[in-house]
């Protein structure tokens, strides 16, 4: 085997006294821009002396000289016939480039964050605008957009899954995370992600406790028993042997409401409802239910009531319900929280916002002017100056307020045997 001939001057440019010279030298130009001077040092002075044979000097250069790119590349030329770029790469290592490769990790963390502010499950429930600008504040997990787009593709998934089955948390974790039990276990990255949002959502402070977090996951329907999770419902009249059907059609016949537990509607049986109850109507507030019933007592419609933040029975319910083409209509509180509980019924379930725009509630705080404040507003998806109005007005007017209104639709809506 033979050995190639060595370059002219590889002598002089690979001693040992040169080393730091092309160090600085390929950390500079691996920045990724344009280079004109190079400063050196602190040098010695077989460091100097070597600099000065190389430049041609006829003084040794100070301890710390500033050296220009163009003067190193002429002696390195004339030297070896070599450009500088050349001698660092064979020397030192290839070049980088780390002003590009800033630019595409400052690319990488902008499509990130835009893609989180623009994910479906964000734009359907605004309230998480707030979760999405915090986590962007955050910054990213590890210093890693993929590792970070990982995390939020997941907490994502389990955003789109709530409420829950009532099933313990690692059950849960599992039916959703491809089997994973114990990614949401108290404190690992997922669950405080994915807690922080549902404290976004229900306008809550983070939990800081075992205690708070656990009780947040069961209001959210994870971990929650079939019998304590349950819904309200009233003049629905189902058919079949089921005992779900049943109970609903006796309290319906009674003008009572039924108050559904996870377990019922889990288990419906034989369910079917008359082609006359196409619409189901949807409140917030049970006093609603309770004025229907009083005013139409065997002959109210079909009403469901979530009773605030909808449950596992509720959104159960409201699907078994559309699952069998009854078209659901949705009306709440006109309030921070009322527009938020809207926008996660309407993301959860296929219901349609009933009563519930910007026009509505212009004229609900008409004659009601003097409510409490709103609190927190979000967007509404479903009509996108409703929140500018409220924030506008600054007023907040409760269900109950304009009950008289909901009835008279429901009185329209009813026909023989409250239908």
């Amino acid at each position: 085997m033979t050995t190639a001939e060595p370059l002219p001057g590889d002598t002089t440019l690979r001693s040992p006294e040169l080393h730091a010279l092309w160090h600085t030298v390929h950390n500079r130009l691996s920045w990724g821009r344009p280079v004109t001077r190079v400063r050196l040092g602190p040098l010695d002075d077989s460091q100097r002396e070597a600099l000065a044979d190389l430049l041609g000097l006829n003084r040794l250069p100070d301890p710390r000289p500033t050296i220009a790119l163009v003067r190193l590349e002429e002696a390195v030329a004339e030297l070896s016939g070599r450009t500088v770029r050349e001698v660092v790469t064979e020397l030192v290592g290839p070049l980088g480039d780390r002003a590009g490769e800033r630019r595409r990790r400052d690319g990488e963390r902008t499509e990130l964050w835009s893609w989180l502010a623009d994910h479906g499950t964000v734009r359907a429930q605004p309230a998480l605008a707030d979760w999405a600008a915090s986590c962007r504040a955050a910054g990213l997990v590890g210093g890693s957009a993929e590792h970070t787009r990982t995390l939020l593709v997941d907490a994502l998934k389990v955003l789109a899954e709530l409420p829950g089955r009532a099933e313990p948390l690692p059950v849960f974790a599992a039916r959703i995370l491809n089997g994973h039990t114990h990614v949401l276990d108290d404190g690992t990255p997922l669950s405080t992600l994915v807690l922080r949002a549902l404290a976004s959502l229900y306008d809550t402070t983070p939990p800081q406790s075992a205690a708070e977090r656990r009780a947040l996951w069961a209001r959210a329907g994870v971990a929650d028993d079939e019998l304590s999770s349950t819904v309200l419902v009233g003049g629905l009249r189902a058919t079949g042997d089921g005992l779900l059907a049943r109970l609903t059609s006796a309290c319906a016949e009674a003008g009572e409401a039924a108050s559904l537990t996870l377990a019922h509607v889990r288990k419906p049986g034989e369910f079917t409802l008359p082609t006359a109850a196409s619409t189901v109507h949807v409140v917030e507030n049970p006093s609603i239910l309770a004025l229907a019933l009083r005013r139409f007592g065997p002959d109210c419609p079909p009403l469901v009531c979530t009773s605030g933040w909808p449950n596992s029975a509720a959104i159960q319910f409201l699907r078994l319900l559309a699952d069998h083409g009854t078209v659901l209509r949705y009306h709440g509180d006109f309030d921070g929280e009322g527009i938020r509980i809207a926008a996660y019924v309407l993301d959860k379930t296929a219901a349609n916002p009933w009563r519930m725009t910007a026009t509505d509630y212009r004229e609900a705080v008409a004659r009601h002017p003097h409510g409490p404040e709103p609190g927190r507003i979000t967007e509404a998806p479903w009509d996108p100056g409703l929140a500018e109005v409220m924030a506008e007005r600054g007023t907040a007017v409760a269900e109950e307020l304009v009950a008289d209104v909901l009835l008279v639709d429901l009185a329209g809506s009813s026909g023989s045997r409250g239908y």
